[in-house]
């Protein structure tokens, strides 16, 4: 009733909604219809940052390894998030509403942070699938990288393998003509050859002598091919090593870091249709959480809040100009009055002197004309000097 006006007094929470909403409070607590209206605006912020202090906490613990580190640090990032929301909230009013360029470009900053804040709430969710992901995905890298280190030693590898093969060749030809001058020898002997003789006769000691060359020659040759063939069995050995050893670094550094679980999910989602229906609607979910703040602050009318808004800022620019221009008046009054009253001193300054200032000539004159060596230019400089007044700069 008339007689028994309403006197609303907002609770905390209601207040911290407000906060939340970026209302001002002393303007919103006699607006009755806007009160719920900031506070679901309020709500939403809230939401949104709850969800991305929780999603920046698992994205640091990802990266960091002490979880307080990682919650400071998360707590830290969702503080900013929240001074980004309620940046682009308190910059919707009822006058810009209606402005498709302001909107589009709120939208499109809600959208890049909800996008990349859905990676991590998407991680959480797909952990187990991502991290067999991640098993397979670290398989490859070792086939990739054991083919990449084959590719920078395959030259060199190559051309020790074919000197390998030219020197076992070499040997294994001469073997052969060894071999064969041997069962020539063993033939003759037995009576199988071609003396049909038994026993060490002209031709079988002959091929006896021929045998033991090639088996001589043989051997030399063999104990310098076989030094050369270690060697480069040695180079071999030495490049299996560093490949090895390399491939051990390479595969200590492989981790689940957060870049290495986007990637896994990037190919789970390649390779499972499914997944990648879910994993859209999820994204569209998390964005939507993202945008809730902007897209409230949008769809909700307009008020008598608004109202109050735009009439009080209206008249504190009024009041600002009048201030100043009243201020302006003051100064103005102040150095005019000042002038008056200076002009007056001047004046009476120069009217009190005027009898001072005629009685000193008399008496510089009276000393000229007594004097005899004082000149009508010194006494001309000392009147100029201590009589004439200076120009003010």
């Amino acid at each position: 009733m008339l007689s028994q006006r309403e006197s609303y007094v907002a609770t905390k929470w209601t207040k911290f909604l407000w906060w939340l909403s970026t209302a001002e409070k002393e303007l919103l607590v006699d607006c009755v219809i806007d009160r719920n209206r900031y506070a679901i605006i309020g709500m939403t912020v809230l939401g949104t940052w709850l969800f991305a202090s929780l999603a920046w906490v698992y994205f640091f613990s990802t990266v960091v390894t002490n979880i307080v580190a990682a919650i400071a640090l998360g707590i830290f990032m969702g503080g900013i998030i929240l001074s980004i929301d309620r940046a682009l909230i308190k910059g919707i009013n009822k006058l810009n509403k209606q402005k498709f360029l302001p909107l589009l470009l709120r939208g499109l900053l809600a959208i890049t942070i909800g996008t990349f804040m859905a990676q991590p709430a998407l991680l959480y969710l797909f952990n187990k699938e991502v991290h067999l992901q991640i098993s397979l995905d670290n398989e490859q890298k070792k086939r990739d990288k054991r083919n990449q280190q084959d590719a920078v030693y395959a030259a060199q590898k190559n051309e020790l393998l074919a000197k390998k093969s030219s020197f076992q060749n070499q040997l294994d030809e001469r073997y052969k003509e060894v071999s064969s001058a041997r069962q020539n020898f063993i033939a003759e002997t037995d009576g199988t050859g071609g003396s049909k003789k038994i026993g060490l006769e002209a031709i079988a000691k002959a091929k006896k002598s021929n045998y033991e060359k090639l088996d001589a020659d043989y051997q030399a040759l063999s104990a310098q091919v076989l030094s050369q063939i270690r060697n480069i069995d040695s180079s071999l050995s030495k490049m299996e090593s560093a490949v090895t050893q390399e491939q051990q670094v390479f595969e200590s550094l492989l981790n689940d870091g957060f870049l290495t679980r986007i990637e896994a999910l990037n190919n789970l989602i390649k390779t499972n249709n499914t997944l990648l229906i879910r994993y859209w609607l999820l994204v569209i979910i998390l964005v939507l959480i993202e945008l809730m703040p902007v897209i409230a602050k949008t769809l909700l009318p307009s008020g008598t809040y608004d109202a109050k808004v735009f009439a009080r800022e209206e008249m504190e620019k009024i009041m600002v100009a009048d201030n100043i221009n009243k201020e302006q008046q003051l100064k103005q009054l102040y150095n005019q009055l000042a002038f008056e009253q200076d002009s007056q001193f001047i004046q009476s300054f120069f009217n009190e002197a005027k009898h001072s200032r005629n009685e000193k000539i008399k008496t510089n004159i009276a000393e000229w004309q007594s004097s005899k060596d004082k000149s009508f230019d010194s006494m001309w400089k000392e009147v100029k000097d201590g009589m004439l007044t200076k120009q003010e700069n």
